[in-house]
């Protein structure tokens, strides 16, 4: 796709392309070798002298993936020129990796591409667990994922944990820190990194809780970790939970963690425009059980 843009101002197109339009630093860089950097349809160089009123066009491609696409079920919950949002199920990796190139969410996307017709590329914004279920952003170009990285968007979590907490609302605040190698588990420990959980009760059963989890920071296993240390494990966690709360899944019938990536807002890095997005999806109601 073609970014345009009318500079307000003179100066080296490098600082037009960083200050008016945005992009990074390693964009440039890939593009400017490439021939996709024109002022008023004509192919520049980074050091071109531009002037107020000049068209500043960027030629956004994206190199084709290594991994096959692939006709998988894939849920849009929001779609434009720059963005695509889709439900991920839960059992489902977001990347290929060495050890399985096909049934990921890049491989569903790449395939959903071919059958719309798309050049779309694929850099997933938030990353969810393979158990972890829901709302995956993803830009469809190197733009559109440099801007949305320099954004904090509100993320709402549901969970159905064992227990739950005493108040209806507060906030979870214990550092986490990765356990020696080689695990790649976390651990809360005073000398890891501040990470803090807003929560909230949307509904409390005899022994189950649905809540309504916030990360303010970002932490790997935030959630499910500072749940477990809490006391009121995420159902079916298999890391963190405890063996009743396993035992609880299994009487469930859920495979896999009780975590729903279900609200997403956030300011859209190309229009401005306001944009709350919600998953389709939810963990199990307290009400049924």
């Amino acid at each position: 796709m073609e970014l345009n843009h009318t500079a307000r101002r003179e100066g080296r197109l490098s600082k037009i392309l960083r200050e008016e339009m945005g992009l990074s630093a390693g964009l440039m860089n890939r593009l400017k070798w490439t021939g996709a950097l024109k002022v008023n349809g004509q192919s520049v160089h980074t050091d071109f002298p531009v002037q107020p009123g000049d068209t500043v066009t960027a030629v956004l491609e994206e190199e084709r993936p290594d991994y096959p696409a692939e006709d998988l079920p894939l849920t849009i919950l929001y779609e434009d020129d720059f963005l695509l949002a889709v439900d991920k199920p839960q059992g489902m990796l977001i990347h290929p990796s060495s050890a399985r190139n096909t049934g990921t969410l890049a491989n569903a996307v790449a395939g959903y591409y071919r059958r719309t017709g798309s050049t779309g590329a694929f850099h997933p914004l938030t990353r969810l667990d393979r158990d972890t279920f829901g709302i995956v952003l993803i830009a469809k170009n190197g733009y559109a994922c440099a801007l949305l990285q320099r954004s904090r968007p509100r993320k709402t979590y549901h969970a159905l944990t064992l227990g739950g907490p005493k108040d209806d609302w507060g906030t979870i605040d214990a550092p986490i820190a990765r356990k020696p190698l080689p695990s790649l588990l976390r651990e809360i420990r005073p000398d890891g990194k501040p990470s803090r959980t807003e929560y909230r009760v949307l509904d409390r059963g005899e022994a189950l809780c649905r809540l309504a989890l916030t990360p303010i920071t970002g932490r790997t296993h935030q959630l499910r970790l500072h749940c477990a240390y809490m006391g009121f494990p995420i159902v079916g966690d298999p890391q963190y939970g405890s063996a009743e709360a396993l035992t609880w899944a299994e009487k469930l019938g859920v495979t896999g963690q009780q975590l729903c990536a279900k609200r997403l807002e956030f300011t859209h890095p190309v229009t401005g425009a306001a944009l709350t997005l919600e998953s389709r999806m939810d963990v199990l109601p307290v009400s049924r059980l």
